[in-house]
């Protein structure tokens, strides 16, 4: 199976599945394609609209980050093989053998299912506990409103400034249905611009304020108790998810830019626009935040600090490995878009194995052909881009920082400076600036190697 599964699209099967020569062809294209609007490769080509400034930056940042989480990615593949061989009786261990001796060895450690944690999620203590996050970071207010809707699970909310005025509104559209897409989003309705009024009485100027949806797929209620309707429940990945669309949905609706081409999300960079959301996903692990935000289905507990400390420790579960395992996708990706030549002798397999060596702890198989099934580089809109990944982490982690700097994760003078530098700005300026005017200072990946447990508190 695992053998099927990591061969697929290639050249051990049908001819007329097997993606190879389609690689080599794209990476041609891209490559004319690059030289015909007078760049060196098409890695310079993608990084036009991105805040990363040229391939050496990115490189560099990369090859920082896979030296620094080594040592941990190390210490994960050891504590795996130990395990395999101590308790599953499984030496050596094989890269087929990863994923199933990963997963006894995180339920060995810490042995807590996401079901038991789900039973503390109900929706209204999470909507709760989210408003009032960002209600105490951004000093707005949220309150119920009202609109048409397209189905009754959909609900409407206004923001307001402390005077009362409206700052944007959004629908919040939160349970799976057959009809609606898959996955998690935020749109934008309408955005935010500067009217030109006419009246009989003359000509005057308005603002049209912002309006979002933030878009799930949870489960809906189901049962009931006493004769009453059960709520809906949600596993702590889904509250991530919501605190991630609702980032996005900040960044949209708390924008004072009038232009529409640079206002909330617009004309922000490709490799910028996640950190809102990315941030915002830190609250879903401060234990004063979910100590608010949870009550037990049944009991109306809140959640427990030991069960708590447990899925902070899983969160870390192999951080090093999986660090390295995005390193050596992003330098793959960039090294094939800038200095590989798709007409040379030299191969893409072997472009991936001179990275393997550089960054690998585990390396797979000389059959497997993972290139043949990359999809987010060769049919995802990724190709040069997918060191974007572990780029914008850094900006939200280090964003965050200053909050932890500062002593309290809702301190006002530093919400306040994240409110006006980051989300009100948009796409106004560049990402850069925006970070430099929050933060002080250029971007380190210090925090982000902190909160993946890769750096002593």
């Amino acid at each position: 199976m695992y053998r099927a599964y990591a061969t697929r699209a290639a050249e051990f099967g049908p001819a007329e599945l097997d993606n190879t020569p389609l690689i080599r062809r794209l990476l041609e294209l891209r490559r004319e394609e690059a030289q015909l609007l007078g760049y060196g490769s098409f890695a310079e080509v993608s990084l036009v609209p991105k805040m990363a400034e040229s391939v050496p930056q990115i490189l560099a940042f990369l090859r920082d980050l896979a030296t620094r989480a080594r040592p941990f990615a190390e210490r994960d593949v050891a504590d795996l093989r130990d395990f395999a061989s101590r308790e599953l009786g499984l030496q050596p261990m094989e890269a087929w053998d990863v994923a199933y001796v990963s997963e006894k060895l995180l339920q060995a450690r810490y042995a807590f299912s996401e079901q038991e944690v789900k039973q503390y999620f109900t929706e209204e203590r999470v909507l709760s506990g989210l408003f009032s996050a960002i209600e105490t970071l951004f000093d707005v207010r949220l309150r119920p409103d009202e609109a048409p809707v397209w189905h009754e699970d959909v609900r409407f909310f206004r923001i307001e400034n402390p005077a009362g005025e409206l700052v944007g509104q959004f629908y919040l559209d939160l349970y799976a249905r057959e009809t609606k897409r898959g996955g998690a989003w935020m749109d934008e309705a309408i955005g935010r611009r500067r009217l030109r009024l006419q009246s009989p009485a003359g000509s005057s100027d308005a603002i049209q304020k912002p309006v979002a949806y933030l878009n799930c797929n949870f489960s809906r209620p189901v049962g009931e108790k006493d004769g009453r309707p059960r709520p809906a429940i949600f596993t702590h990945d889904e509250v991530s998810t919501l605190f991630h669309e609702t980032g996005h949905g900040l960044h949209h609706l708390l924008t004072q830019v009038d232009e529409p081409g640079v206002a909330g999300i617009h004309g922000v960079e490709w490799d910028a626009v996640e950190l809102p959301s990315q941030f915002m996903e830190n609250y879903c692990w401060e234990w004063s935040v979910l100590q608010g935000m949870t009550a037990h289905i049944d009991s109306g507990e809140s959640l427990p600090r030991a069960l708590f400390d447990k899925m902070l420790a899983a969160r870390n579960f192999q951080s090093g490995m999986q660090t390295l395992r995005q390193v050596e996708f992003s330098l793959f990706d960039l090294l094939l878009h800038s200095d590989f030549d798709p007409a040379g002798e030299r191969s893409v397999l072997e472009l991936l194995a001179d990275v393997r060596r550089e960054v690998a702890v585990l390396v797979p198989p000389p059959w497997h052909r993972f290139p043949n099934s990359f999809s987010h580089i060769f049919a995802g809109g990724y190709a040069a881009g997918y060191y974007s990944y572990k780029w914008a982490e850094v900006l939200s982690a280090d964003c965050y920082g200053a909050f932890e700097e500062a002593g309290n994760p809702f301190d006002q003078s530093t919400g306040d400076r994240f409110l006006r530098e980051i989300l009100s700005v948009g796409g106004s300026r560049p990402a850069i600036d925006n970070f430099r005017a929050f933060r002080g200072r250029d971007p380190q990946v210090d925090a982000l190697l902190r909160h993946s447990g890769m750096i002593a508190v």
